[in-house]
């Protein structure tokens, strides 16, 4: 930095007139003489009545005058009793309003800080504060210093403030001088920090790129890496490999390195069909535990129920209906089995078996628990079995520890209480998710687990569904006959014939599944603008808001997820002067956008309009942007079953929903489905990613473009190869937790 023409001024900051949480862009008025001065940059987490000395120089804004572009800002604490009680009236401390301010100001003067820092005790003294609360602000003024100087460091090295909070609440007060002497505790886990940010730091740090915390850390990123990507483990040789490549270091130090890491646990191998894996070792816990539950389920399962057959012919006497075979005999395994998996598509019957399992369990004094991944699965299954159903991570009433990690309420020591319980959309269940289902699992507890084994897998790591399938332990049924009411839609035989590798019909005009055939990408995007705003809305009453979905393969060029949201959002929702809008990052929201979260967050306050309220927003839920108040800087945004409300800053876990990539779709189902048909990359165009982006669509169904597009996902058979050792263990005689 050329210092050369900068200057440096001091002083209290009169006010905050702008910020920007995602990347710390504050706009200032400070005290100058009887006037104000403005200075802009990155300062951030400054308040009204801090005291800084900021470098920089006086630029000419075009609209809004001189300024102080600032370069680098130093904050101190306010020590003039004015400019505490400014700092403390501005709200940087949660729990002190204007009125306390001058309570401790006029009891402590220019100590005040000092005092409710180190001496909460004396602040409890004061009437309406109770220990407890004093030492809340304690807390609160430490770790305000703590972050501060954490973002200043970091902010050097383009790390946002979001990530430095979740850092500071990781490492605390200390973890300056831990990222500096091991730079890459910073991309472990979520924090939110690339490899390759950290590698700048430790450069800085003058740690060698062949030093013992790089390449330990490396190993680990790898591993992080994959899981991210499904797979809960990799074959050693795969692991140094890449790993070797990824750090640019010799292979032979790369080998020794990750030897250290298997004596002393860090890693974990294990053989697989012969084959040396390595695994992060919470994975590797995950997969044996659950293996280990599901095989005391099968050796202690619940008492069998007896007379299956007269209760089968009593359901289907006083419904109506004859149960097919194999319904039948997924009724009656599922009656006697410690578990079972009832697998099938679109059509085959699974709700009415599941329906009839229900009833008989309840008609013989059973209590039976629904439950699935996402919210929209849940409500689904609760409108067609008529019983209530909740989410997993409801039902195993999820809260958090202290560095905002999930922990679920229901496990070994609470567990669920019940005789039975019926997961439905397991193919969305991940290996973490799965462990701690079977923690709050009982022995002699059923457990029913009920899913299309044929769509994509889960988001997270694992294969949980196809490995309990192709184990053989596992008592399954796969219902494979198309019943006769599901034969008239076109949609459930067309996505039969595809998952059989057979070209759909796409020249029907009477049906609910159609083909628009358009030569080029500008065409299929303009012909699914106008199928959102205008088409199917006069057709068919849709609301583009609440019924339609467009479903993309990729989330970029032409025809991905990113552009078809701008295109989306300018013709169902255009800038308003009467819409409230606001930029966070690269996307710009206004009231009325339709959103999805994509990440889970744990910390979002929801509540419902019984009442009731909690925490959590988790990756796939789409909702509505209702309000935007710039002022308290929040975003209310209206979920299916919830309203939550965001600060600016957690609101960049939020994305358009317009449209959304097939993966995201999973759990969910839609009155109507787009889905744009265009060549692509070949591993994001394959038969199990069309058949569930088809089966997404509950009423119509809506494909425009190519048909040899469709052609060549239909015969494009690959499936992603997942690495995991469920399955192994399953096997194994000795797997024990």
């Amino acid at each position: 930095m050329n210092n050369d023409n900068l200057l440096q001024l001091e002083g209290a900051i009169e006010s905050v007139v702008f910020r920007n949480d995602e990347n710390g862009y504050t706009v200032i008025e400070l005290a100058d003489g009887d006037d104000y001065l403005t200075a802009v940059g990155i300062m951030p987490q400054v308040s009204s009545g801090d005291v800084v000395k900021l470098t920089g120089k006086y630029t000419n804004h075009p609209s809004y005058g001189r300024q102080f572009a600032v370069q680098i800002c130093e904050i101190s604490r306010p020590t003039e009793a004015a400019d505490i009680l400014r700092y403390l009236s501005s709200g940087a401390i949660k729990g002190i309003g204007t009125q306390t301010a001058q309570r401790l100001v006029k009891e402590f003067g220019e100590a005040t800080l000092d005092v409710l820092e180190n001496q909460p005790e004396r602040v409890a003294l004061l009437k309406g504060i109770s220990p407890q609360k004093a030492e809340d602000f304690s807390q609160q003024l430490k770790q305000n210093t703590g972050v501060r100087t954490l973002m200043l460091f970091l902010g050097e090295y383009g790390i946002s403030n979001t990530a430095s909070v979740k850092i500071f609440n990781a490492y605390g007060p200390s973890c300056v001088d831990l990222i500096k002497k091991n730079p890459y505790i910073l991309c472990q886990g979520d924090l939110g920090v690339s490899f390759e940010s950290a590698d700048f730091i430790a450069k800085k740090e003058n740690l060698g790129p062949d030093s013992n915390v790089r390449l330990r850390a490396g190993i680990a990123y790898v591993l992080h890496h994959n899981e991210r990507n499904g797979h809960t483990c990799l074959p050693k040789e795969k692991v140094l490999k890449i790993s070797a490549d990824f750090l640019e270091v010799d292979g032979v130090k790369v080998s020794q390195c990750m030897e250290e890491m298997l004596f002393d646990r860090s890693l974990i191998e294990d053989e697989i069909d012969g084959k040396k894996f390595v695994f992060s070792p919470n994975v590797h816990l995950c997969e044996m535990y659950i293996a280990s539950r599901i095989k005391m389920l099968l050796k202690f399962p619940s008492e069998k129920i007896k007379d299956i057959d007269k209760a089968i012919e009593k359901c289907e006497k006083e419904d109506g209906i004859e149960y097919a075979d194999l319904q039948k005999q997924a009724i009656t395994m599922a009656l006697t089995e410690g578990m079972l998996v009832l697998t099938g598509g679109p059509g085959t019957g699974k709700t009415t078996t599941l329906n009839a399992i229900i009833k008989i369990m309840k008609a013989k004094g059973k209590t039976v628990l629904l439950s699935a991944p996402t919210g929209r699965a849940a409500q689904r299954m609760s409108e067609l079995t008529g019983d209530e159903a909740k989410t997993l991570h409801r039902l195993l009433e999820v809260s958090w520890d202290k560095h905002d990690n999930p922990i679920f309420n229901k496990n070994e020591r609470n567990q669920l209480k019940c005789d039975a319980l019926i997961v439905d959309e397991v193919s969305m269940v991940d290996t973490f998710i799965m462990e701690s289902v079977m923690r709050a699992l009982a022995i002699g507890c059923r457990l029913i687990l009920v899913g299309d084994s044929d769509q994509l897998p889960s988001v997270g790591p694992g294969n949980v569904l196809s490995d309990l399938i192709e184990s053989g332990l596992i008592p399954v049924v796969r219902l494979n006959e198309i019943f006769r009411q599901a034969q008239q839609s076109l949609i459930v035989t067309n996505a039969h014939k595809i998952v059989n590798g057979e070209m759909p019909v796409l020249n029907s005009a009477d049906k609910d599944f159609f083909f628009l055939q358009r030569n080029n990408k500008s065409e299929v995007s303009t012909v699914i603008t106008d199928l959102c705003a205008n088409r199917l809305p006069k057709a068919y009453g849709y609301s583009p808001f609440e019924n339609i979905q467009v479903l993309a393969p990729s989330k970029k060029g032409e025809l991905g997820t990113a552009e078809l949201n701008h295109k989306l959002q300018a013709a169902l929702n255009p800038k308003d002067d009467e819409k409230p809008e606001i930029t966070i990052g690269s996307k710009t929201f206004r009231t009325g956008d339709k959103v999805m979260q994509i990440k889970n967050n744990y910390d979002i306050r929801w509540f419902r309009e019984n009442g009731e309220t909690g925490e959590g927003i988790f990756n796939g839920d789409i909702g509505i942007i209702t309000k935007i108040d710039k002022k308290i800087k929040l975003l209310t945004v209206k979920f299916f079953d919830k309203t939550a409300r965001y600060t600016f800053e957690s609101a960049s876990d939020l994305d358009f929903a317009y449209a959304i990539t097939v993966h995201k779709s999973q759990g969910n189902e839609f009155e109507a489905v787009i889905i744009p048909m265009f060549s692509g990359p070949p591993q994001l165009y394959y038969r199990n990613l069309l058949y569930t982006a088809v089966t997404r669509a509950k009423k119509t169904l809506v494909l425009v473009g190519n048909p040899s597009t469709v052609e060549y996902m239909v015969n494009n058979n690959r499936r992603t190869k997942r690495y995991s050792g469920l399955k192994e263990f399953l096997l194994r005689d000795d797997t024990l937790y």
